[in-house]
């Protein structure tokens, strides 16, 4: 028997762990960062708790499935649309449970007034989105997706229809040269046009974040989706940063004194997480330590340029300068966040980087009225 439960943090916890098990390349974030996402208390995209809800299928009081439900205010009112967004969306490969996570979902939009139904949007102004689509074999990176190949056909199965195409890449920096990425051309311009490189330490960590958050806002406002980011909401993104963070490898680009742009990448976290169960214990520390010792993997949160500073070639100076950085600190592999398809510029920079397509990934929406 599938009985459905609101609210219930401690089985939407435990939902994905019975749906996948061990053996799979799923990683949850930790339990503790679950918490503050639902909560309007301490997540920013939230006025009160009635702006989000979640819910857990138990099969025989065992939880085997999971979903969130939310409103993102500021992207309904800037992009004039009546969206809810559904997230978090993990279960067996059952259309029953399917049916009546989605379901519950779809009735919680409904009584609020909205027109359509999309996902996965997972929680902060910042979110991790999209259902995957391919490359399931491929291990995520820190706030990459993943999900099982069964999950796409279950959604359609319930009327979701598939868009928004989306790609994540990983590159393998052990043989990279910097010339693959930095003409001579953009060389003769760190050295004569006045750009400098700032460190992103923990000393210097607060005026750094939020010049990333300035060029983000700045360099993302034309992209389908993007909604200016507060300082608020930034901050409870990157609240953990300063104990996860590797100075060496995030940078912020100034052009004569002038920020112009940022690249801001933290050590792939997901091995110590999956050791970890993504829950804080007595072992916590041994498995903090054992991971800054063995890292070898780093993932790119934000990359951005300045909209003054766009065409300058800038974008391949950043990432240039980061991925040296990262080869001298020992690492071996770097992912990055989806891109959409639509975006092809930063596609045509990514593979001429020598990166390789990493994980497949759609937008799943359906009409309700």
């Amino acid at each position: 028997m599938i009985d459905l439960i609101e609210r219930d943090f401690d089985s939407f916890f435990k939902a994905p762990f019975n749906a996948y098990g061990n053996n799979t390349p799923y990683v949850s974030p930790m339990k503790s960062d679950l918490v503050r996402f639902l909560s309007s208390k301490t997540n920013p995209l939230f006025e009160s708790e009635n702006d989000f809800t979640y819910f857990s299928a138990l099969e025989n009081g065992k939880p085997i499935g999971r979903i969130t439900a939310h409103i993102h205010k500021a992207s309904n009112k800037l992009h004039e649309t009546k969206l809810t967004y559904f997230g978090f969306f993990d279960c067996i490969d059952n259309v029953e449970v399917a049916s009546k996570l989605l379901s519950a979902c779809e009735a919680w939009a409904k009584s609020k007034g909205f027109e359509k139904i999309s996902g996965n949007f997972n929680l902060t102004a910042m979110q991790q989105i999209g259902i995957q689509t391919g490359g399931f074999e491929n291990a995520p990176f820190t706030d990459q997706i993943w999900s099982p190949p069964y999950l796409p056909k279950l959604l359609e199965q319930n009327g979701y229809e598939q868009h928004f195409p989306m790609t994540t890449f990983e590159l393998d920096i052990r043989g990279l040269k910097p010339e693959q990425i930095l003409s001579n051309e953009n060389e003769k311009l760190i050295k004569d046009s006045g750009f400098t490189f700032a460190p992103v330490n923990r000393k210097t960590l607060d005026t750094r974040l939020e010049d990333a958050r300035n060029i983000l806002n700045e360099s993302f406002i034309d992209n389908p989706m993007f909604v200016p980011v507060s300082k608020q909401e930034f901050d409870f993104q990157a609240k953990e940063m300063k104990w996860i963070m590797d100075p060496r490898i995030s940078t912020i680009m100034h052009k004569d004194g002038e920020v112009a742009g940022a690249v801001i990448a933290i050590p792939d976290l997901n091995p110590m997480l999956k050791a970890m169960g993504s829950k804080l214990g007595l072992s916590a520390p041994w498995h903090f330590i054992k991971h800054r010792l063995n890292r070898k993997r780093a993932v790119v949160i934000f990359q951005g340029v300045r909209p003054q500073f766009q065409g300058m070639g800038v974008n391949p100076i950043m990432l240039a300068h980061i991925l040296v950085q990262m080869q001298k600190a020992g690492y071996e592999k770097v992912g990055g966040t989806w891109i959409a398809d639509e975006n092809k510029a930063s596609i045509r920079q990514t593979e001429k980087s020598g990166a390789k397509a990493l994980h497949r990934l759609h937008l799943y929406s359906k009409a309700l009225i």
